[in-house]
């Protein structure tokens, strides 16, 4: 009867996760480049009374057992790095990757980040940077008299300069690919880390070994899907609901019980 308790109480607690997963979804459901994840949820350990195979005489053996199982836990946030739509939004400095990869970015501490949103700006020296002002990997630097900027679908950054006929190139935007995107860890800020589940970085022009192309003047909207998240939602407000209905039923089977020595 007690056991019945902390069960569903950890059902309660794995649906509280997934809610609170749900929520996550929602609010960037308007940020470029975000990627959903989904809770994945495994059984905890079993009380195991009889095991199948255990004998029930000289000649016989249980084909079945009995056990008890003790409740539920989340075990992973599993992220879809399935493409969102691209917006057009003319911005030379907007980037979109129309398939697999990530562009490049140098972060603060050192370490290379990983990210799908390309909404890209440039310095006071002309240095190609983030929102947060981290700069592109390999770096781009924009000449201060280019006029446009034309970025080509393998990366090839060009500009154009008063008094030159020909366009000038001025850097090439490398993508990253990875063995187990999901394995990367996020850091916030749409921005991911290398893991040692994600593998190491497969680096290189964009369009070669599986890698996507770039696309100038789009940006990529998030892949969240507003109904999906709030059929997810319900689901988990009723699997909650229903798990703190078995709470309430073993009180009040605790509370017949206590009354019997009235």
């Amino acid at each position: 009867m007690i056991r019945a308790l902390y069960t569903a109480a950890s059902g309660m607690s794995a649906q509280q996760q997934n809610i609170d997963n749900v929520a996550h979804n929602l609010a960037n459901v308007n940020t470029t480049g975000f990627k959903k994840a989904r809770v994945e949820f495994e059984d905890l350990v079993y009380d195991q009374t009889r095991v199948p195979g255990s004998p029930t005489s000289t000649t016989a053996e249980a084909p079945i057992g009995l056990e008890t199982g003790l409740g539920v836990r989340a075990v992973a946030t599993s992220r879809d790095f399935s493409r969102g739509n691209l917006k057009a939004t003319n911005g030379p400095l907007d980037l979109a990757i129309e398939g697999d990869g990530f562009f490049q970015i140098q972060m603060p501490s050192g370490d290379i980040g990983y990210t799908r949103a390309g909404s890209f700006h440039l310095t006071g020296e002309g240095t190609l940077v983030t929102s947060d002002g981290y700069p592109v990997e390999p770096q781009i630097q924009i000449p201060p008299n280019a006029t446009s900027i034309s970025i080509s679908k393998d990366g090839v950054v060009s500009v154009a300069i008063p008094g030159q006929a020909a366009a000038q190139q001025v850097g090439t935007l490398e993508l990253a690919s990875f063995q187990n995107p999901a394995g990367l860890r996020a850091n916030g800020g749409n921005i991911f880390l290398q893991s040692s589940a994600s593998g190491d970085p497969q680096v290189g022009a964009a369009g070669e070994d599986g890698r996507g192309m770039i696309q100038q003047g789009f940006t990529e909207d998030s892949n969240v899907s507003v109904v999906e998240e709030m059929v997810n939602m319900i689901l988990g407000q009723r699997a909650y609901e229903a798990n703190s209905k078995v709470i309430k039923a073993a009180d009040e089977m605790l509370q017949q019980v206590n009354q019997i020595v009235r």
